[in-house]
């Protein structure tokens, strides 16, 4: 039985109670909306996660890490860092996107380490493979695919992206209608191509119920790729973006109704005037379900700051209903990331994340800022380093500037604007 099933039966999952240690809502609030499909929570059968999230239905906007080798670049010591690092930076989940020869034992170490949900992408593996073995995409057969998405679940995986939105007709729109930056989703070109060459229909879409039978045998979620979004912001809501949305908002429907949990991704880059009326359409076609975005990033032309972009959009996109952000690190458009880059991504999205929190009113998002401020106010800076979003660099920062604990920061000084208010204003 899933979640969704169990939920409809009158129960309620540990795994959902567990996922509400860490909200504002009981678990018959949370349970409610993953009834109406508004709200999920990741958590394959196989696996007992340590640290379950709900995504949507009200939840805090959770943050996604993405991790994962290439061919070119492949090692497993890096990519367990790179986990080790975005969980303690404050991910709520990570998605492995290694694509190299060693990917199943890599995302077999993930799942065994890892205390939180993590999603895949099986395209990757199912057309990396024939391609390393010097094929031609059109050698995948239907089957292969299928078997891949199986591979991925029996393995543990929590959500798989799945792009099943990339029809011969969303294709054929974004050829008519022209594109300034064409398909930049990995999955999503590589499942135009295979039906360009083999003059079929995504096997995604047309064997959408047999997807749904494999994720329900494992209570796995999905996460309705994008594969169609826009890779600049002038391709941003045209006729394919739009097309495939409408699409997901159709199997989204058929998901539920089966008893497996649906999320729907979205952009991409988005300029900052329309990110909210992508918010808008995407819940309304899709039925108020969770949205997952990559950003949105606001401006193509800050190669090695996207993830100051994405941060802008994500907290624009969140406060307009977003759900669930996916980090973009600084390496994005330029290389893979390393341990830094992830952190800097994370601590991004997660800043993106709570400014939206205090937007949206969640219950304890403002108390945390309020909490701050006492700190300064009254000069307390082990309380916080402790309350920062990242106390490792807050600390390694002031320690570079003043080595000794005081009263003052080597911004102000002596012009103290703390201190000139208290004696002012009198202490508060």
């Amino acid at each position: 039985m899933t979640i969704l099933e169990e939920i409809r039966k009158g129960g309620t999952p540990d795994t959902v109670r567990k996922a509400c240690e860490t909200e504002h809502l009981s678990p018959e609030e949370l349970s409610r909306s993953i009834d109406l499909g508004h709200g999920i929570v990741p958590s394959n059968l196989l696996r007992n996660i340590v640290k379950p999230c709900a995504i949507g239905g009200g939840s805090r906007v959770k943050v996604n890490a993405n991790i994962g080798s290439s061919r070119d670049l492949e090692s497993m010591e890096q990519e367990l860092l790179k986990l080790k690092t975005a969980v303690a930076c404050g991910a709520d989940t990570v998605m492995d996107l290694s694509t190299g020869p060693a990917w199943r034992g890599i995302l077999s170490h993930i799942l065994t380490r890892s205390p939180v949900p993590i999603g895949t992408v099986p395209l990757y593996q199912v057309f990396g493979e024939v391609l390393e073995r010097g094929g031609d995409v059109a050698d995948v057969t239907q089957e292969d695919i299928f078997r891949a998405v199986e591979e991925h679940c029996s393995a543990g995986v929590d959500y798989l992206t799945l792009h099943c939105g990339v029809t011969r007709r969303s294709v054929a729109l974004l050829k008519s209608r022209g594109r300034r930056m064409g398909i930049v989703s990995r999955g999503g070109s590589l499942m135009a191509e295979w039906m360009e060459k083999r003059g079929e229909e995504n096997p995604l879409y047309s064997g959408f119920d047999r997807l749904i039978e494999i994720l329900h045998r494992y209570d796995a979620v999905f996460s309705l790729g994008d594969g169609l979004r826009p890779g600049c912001i002038s391709d941003a809501g045209d006729t394919a973006q739009m097309e495939e949305l409408v699409t997901l908002g159709e199997l989204q429907q058929r998901s539920l109704a089966a008893g497996v949990q649906v999320m729907i991704e979205g952009p991409g880059h988005v300029p900052i005037h329309r990110i909210a009326e992508n918010i808008r359409i995407q819940k309304t076609i899709c039925n108020g379900a969770p949205f997952y975005v990559l950003g949105p990033i606001v401006t193509d032309v800050a190669p090695g700051y996207d993830h100051i972009t994405s941060a802008i959009g994500g907290a624009i996109a969140a406060v307009n209903g977003a759900d669930f952000l996916c980090y973009v690190t600084p390496a994005e458009h330029l290389r893979l990331p390393d341990v830094n880059d992830v952190r800097t991504g994370v601590i991004s999205a997660r800043i993106a994340a709570h400014a939206a929190d205090i937007a949206r009113g969640i219950p304890g998002a403002v108390e945390w800022d309020n909490a701050m401020a006492e700190a300064r106010a009254s000069f307390d800076w082990e309380r916080q380093f402790k309350l920062c979003m990242d106390p490792q660099t807050a600390r390694r920062m002031r320690g570079e500037a003043l080595p000794e604990d005081g009263d003052v920061c080597s911004m102000c000084g002596h012009l103290c604007a703390l201190k000139t208010s208290r004696r002012t204003l009198g202490k508060a």
